[in-house]
């Protein structure tokens, strides 16, 4: 079933279509984190500024190596030393659409190890992005049940997975300057 819907997943994302899909958090909504195109239908279908960016999910050090060179110590120390899924946001990102960095030259990134993300990634050797499944300003919905229809319907493809299951919540999210701050975002 799993590697059914990663091989579905991929086509209509090598053709430049975005997927709802369950992550190791909430429902996300995501495409191929190099395609500028397919970002520009996300922030469209969440009817969301592009100043407000998005994150990626990478599946392991390589990928995570691809997006950004210079990566402090302690990005490595929270990644290992953290109970629950943590976005981090790190400075300078390359090899990425440029509509999903921020304004300040940040991109927000989680590891992740939840099957169907890892498998996706894996097959698309890319980075997957994420947002939360949910028209912007509204609540992020924590269960497959809670989104709106006008999400469901807007994109290319729904994966057939963990519909039933409720999410704890969301990442926690950290920001890492390269001069070593670290500042809270979410907890």
């Amino acid at each position: 079933m799993i590697n059914e819907e990663v091989h579905n997943a991929f086509e209509v994302i090598k053709e430049g279509g975005i997927i709802l899909y369950p992550t190791d958090t909430v429902w996300g909504i995501g495409c191929d984190a190099t395609n500028e195109a397919a970002v520009a239908k996300i922030y469209a279908l969440k009817q969301r500024e592009e100043s407000k960016s998005m994150i990626v999910l990478v599946n392991g050090d390589r990928m995570l190596y691809q997006i950004f060179s210079d990566i402090p110590e302690v990005a490595f120390q929270i990644l290992d030393l953290s109970e629950k899924p943590t976005t981090l946001i790190l400075d300078k990102p390359r090899n990425v659409a440029t509509n999903i960095v921020a304004p300040d030259n940040t991109l927000g990134m989680r590891m992740v190890t939840e099957p169907f993300c890892f498998k996706l990634m894996e097959r698309m050797k890319k980075p997957l992005v994420s947002t939360s499944a949910n028209i912007s300003g509204e609540p992020t919905p924590m269960s497959f049940k809670g989104i709106s229809p006008a999400i469901v319907n807007g994109v290319d493809y729904v994966v057939n997975l963990r519909r039933d299951e409720k999410a704890e919540k969301a990442s926690a999210i950290i920001k890492l300057g390269n001069d070593a701050q670290v500042k809270i975002i979410r907890k």
